[in-house]
C-alpha cells in the first residue's frame, strides 16, 4: 500500500474535528510554506543540484531548522538514487514519510498521569508565551474527560499572572489556589498540594513566574518549587511541560535548550502554531531536543489546545498531495 494510501486511512480512523483543527491551524504554514513546495515539484522538470538547492532553502525558511534540513536533504538523495526517481512529483510521499519519521522520535507524547491519584504538573516558560492560557485550556480539557481539577497560581510576580488564571478557572469552572501577589511561589504549591488531597483531587495544574530563563534566581525558585512538591509526593511533578510560542521560531529553541538543561523537562507546548507562517519549527524542536511536542495551540478557542499528532500536523500540510479534492483547501 502507498504511503499517501496508508495516511489518508490513518487519517479518516481519526475525529474529523481534530482533522479540522490541524487544516485550520497551520492554514498560515500551509499557504508559505507547502505552496513553494508545490511550486518548486512544478516547475522544476528534473532532479538536480539546483533543485536541492531550492528545496533546502525553503525547508530552511519554514524554520525547520539548518541541520535537520541537510540531514533531510542527504535521505532525499539517497532514496532518488536508490529508486533512481527522476520526475520530482514521485518525490512528494518520500518528503511526507520522512517529516513524519523525524516528527515522531522515539517517546511517548503522551502525558504521564499518575495511575494512583493525585497528578501534577508543572509549567514553565518565559512570559508572554502563553504559558498561562495553556494551562487554562489543559484545565478545560481533563475537566471535560470527568476529571478533578485545581489550578495552582506559582506566577506571583508578574504583574496581573494571578488574576489572568483566575478568569481562565472562571471560564472553565476550575479552582484556583492563590495567595497575595510577591508571595512565595513554593508556599503558594503547599497550599495547593494540601488542597488537592483533602478535596480528592486528579489533576493538579501549577503556573510558574516566567522572568527570564537566565536568571539563576528563577532556576532556584523552580528547584524550591520541585523539593515542596517532591516533600508531600514523592513522584512528583509528573511532568514539567515547557510552554514556547511557534511564532517566535528559532528563538523558542534556543529558549528550550536553556530551559532543558536546567529544569528537568519532560515534554514541550507549542502555543500560536496558528499564527505563524513558520510551522516547521515542530520538526526543528522535535530533533534538536530529546523531548516530545505533547500538545500544540491551533487558535483561540478553549479546545484549540490538541495533543500533538505527526500524522494529523503532515496531512494538514500536505493533505492536497494525495489528490483527495476533501483536502484541497
Amino acid at each position: 500500500m502507498s504511503f499517501f494510501k496508508r495516511l489518508k486511512e490513518s487519517i479518516a480512523g481519526k475525529a474529523e474535528a481534530v482533522t479540522n483543527k490541524f487544516k485550520e491551524g497551520l492554514a498560515k504554514t500551509r499557504d508559505a510554506f507547502v505552496d513553494r513546495v508545490d511550486d518548486l515539484f512544478s516547475r522544476r522538470k528534473k532532479i538536480d543540484e539546483d533543485f536541492y538547492e531550492e528545496l533546502e532553502e525553503i525547508l530552511i525558511g519554514a524554520d525547520v531548522g539548518v541541520n535537520t534540513v541537510l540531514a533531510l536533504i542527504d535521505q532525499l538523495r539517497a532514496e532518488v538514487k536508490k529508486r533512481k526517481i527522476e520526475d520530482p512529483s514521485e518525490l512528494q510521499p518520500i518528503l511526507s514519510e520522512k517529516l513524519i519519521e523525524l516528527l515522531k522520535g522515539d517517546q511517548d507524547a503522551g502525558l504521564n498521569l499518575n495511575p494512583n491519584g493525585l497528578t501534577v504538573i508543572l509549567f514553565v516558560g518565559v512570559n508572554g508565551v502563553g504559558k498561562t492560557t495553556t494551562i487554562g485550556k489543559m484545565a478545560h480539557m481533563f475537566k471535560s474527560q470527568g476529571k478533578k481539577v485545581l489550578m495552582a497560581a506559582g506566577d506571583t510576580f508578574r504583574a496581573g499572572a494571578i488574576e489572568q488564571l483566575e478568569t481562565w478557572g472562571t471560564r472553565v469552572g476550575v479552582d484556583v489556589i492563590k495567595q497575595q501577589s510577591g508571595a512565595d511561589p513554593a508556599a503558594v504549591m503547599y497550599d495547593a498540594v494540601q488542597a488537592s488531597k483533602t478535596r480528592g483531587v486528579d489533576i493538579l495544574l501549577c503556573d510558574t513566574a516566567g522572568r527570564l530563563q537566565n536568571k539563576v534566581n528563577l532556576m532556584e525558585e523552580l528547584n524550591k518549587i520541585y523539593r515542596v512538591i517532591q516533600r508531600e509526593i514523592p513522584d512528583a511533578p509528573h511532568e514539567v511541560i515547557l510552554v514556547l510560542d511557534a511564532t517566535t521560531g528559532q528563538n523558542a529553541l534556543s529558549q528550550a535548550k536553556l530551559f532543558g538543561e536546567k529544569a528537568g523537562l519532560t515534554g514541550l507546548v507549542l502555543s500560536k502554531l496558528d499564527g505563524t507562517a513558520k510551522g516547521g519549527i515542530v520538526v526543528a524542536i522535535r530533533q534538536e531536543l530529546s523531548l516530545p511536542v505533547k500538545f500544540v495551540g491551533l487558535g483561540e478557542k478553549m479546545d484549540d489546545l490538541q495533543p500533538f499528532d505527526s500524522e494529523q500536523f503532515v496531512h494538514a500540510l500536505f493533505g492536497k498531495w494525495m489528490g483527495d479534492s476533501a483536502d484541497k483547501v
